[in-house]
């Protein structure tokens, strides 16, 4: 055989083999490719309440359109094995009435507290609901983690979603002007879970949203005192009587909140001597920019949560009012059996003047992105 003829007959090998490849290749993409499924499972006030599954081969994330609730966010460990890394409840509906922790859900219209359960606007005052002592939580008695949203279930190249909208009227929990919120919620195929906040109000009003997940890597195997955790700010906005900020902006450089190095959540506890509820200082002032705020790792699973968002702060919650309490999987959750990154803006914002504004005026629109991305590492 001539020299010729044997490069010819090695290219045609080659050539089959790449096709080869490539097929595999193809099949591989299709066996991962993304998926949405939606099923009715209730009425709540009439409204029909509806539970999705989006799965992008790799991860799954379970949702409900009561609430804007995040159920369940199922992810491999190093091993591959597959667990819910955030504290739920059994059943959808069991939602309705069982979940005081805001276990997963859409916050608003003001996450977080307000002073006084009171606010100024353009010099004319507002009395809002009272739900936390003499304060406001989380947008009052019944919020937007209580509400039933409109759904629509949506799919792009590289992401499954589902669009949630809601129309806070005017008045509601006190709150001035009718205030139309979309929120998207999506799973892409980089086991990145965003989160998209829009609103638009008809009349001057403050809004603050985010997501309340309760997380825990392990799989919830206990508590998170084995977790690491990074967040990167260099100040928390300290609090007072009723946990509303004094204004101070408080530089935290060698203190149990420091975490601008990675730390064992656990030892941090324990040098605070008691659990974490602090608003961190993620940028000190607003703007469109999604940064990273925290990474989040637990070393026994080698499983691995990273953090953006666009606003200006992160409240760090310890879970440490939730005691003895019933969740899905017979399991009970304690005291620091997870942790909430809720990426928003501070505390008593509207009565701060020096704070990032929350305001929002006809016109105007307000956009909050949240990302949280998955990962294992050895």
């Amino acid at each position: 055989m001539n020299l010729k003829l044997k490069i010819i007959l090695f290219a045609i090998l080659i050539s089959g083999y790449a096709c080869q490849s490539q097929t595999k290749s193809t099949m591989i993409q299709e066996e991962v490719s993304l998926s949405i499924k939606g099923e009715k499972v209730a009425t709540w006030e009439g409204q029909d309440v509806f539970h999705y599954t989006l799965n992008n081969g790799t991860m799954q994330v379970e949702m409900t359109n009561y609430g804007g609730i995040i159920s369940r966010i199922i992810t491999p460990d190093k091993e591959g094995k597959l667990e819910n890394v955030v504290l739920a409840l059994e059943d959808i509906p069991d939602y309705f009435t069982k979940n005081g922790p805001y276990l997963g859900a859409a916050v608003g219209r003001y996450a977080n507290r307000i002073g006084t359960a009171s606010f100024t606007l353009d010099g004319e005052i507002f009395e809002i609901t009272k739900n936390n002592g003499e304060n406001t939580l989380h947008g009052g008695a019944k919020g937007f983690g209580v509400k039933v949203w409109k759904p629509e279930v949506y799919k792009t190249d590289n992401a499954v979603g589902v669009k949630m909208t809601y129309l806070s009227v005017d008045g509601e929990e006190g709150f001035p002007g009718n205030l139309e919120t979309n929120l998207w919620m999506e799973l892409t195929s980089n086991n990145e879970l965003k989160l998209l906040f829009e609103s638009t109000t008809d009349k001057k009003t403050v809004v603050n949203l985010t997501n309340h997940s309760y997380f825990n890597l392990s799989g919830i195997t206990g508590d998170v005192r084995d977790h690491e955790l990074q967040i990167f700010a260099d100040a928390i906005t300290p609090g007072g009587p009723g946990q509303i900020p004094t204004g101070e902006i408080k530089l935290i450089a060698g203190t149990p909140f420091d975490f601008q190095t990675p730390k064992n959540l656990g030892a941090q506890l324990d040098a605070l001597g008691e659990g974490f509820d602090h608003n961190y200082v993620t940028k000190k002032a607003n703007s469109s920019e999604l940064k990273k705020i925290a990474i989040v790792k637990h070393p026994d699973s080698g499983r691995v949560m990273e953090v953006y968002s666009t606003a200006p702060g992160v409240q760090l919650y310890t879970a440490n009012h939730v005691r003895n309490f019933v969740g899905a999987d017979g399991k009970t959750y304690q005291p620091h059996y997870a942790f909430c990154l809720e990426p928003e803006a501070w505390p008593d914002s509207p009565n701060k003047p020096s704070f990032p504004s929350t305001s929002l005026a006809p016109g105007e629109k307000y956009v909050h992105e949240i990302v949280y991305e998955f990962g294992v590492e050895d």
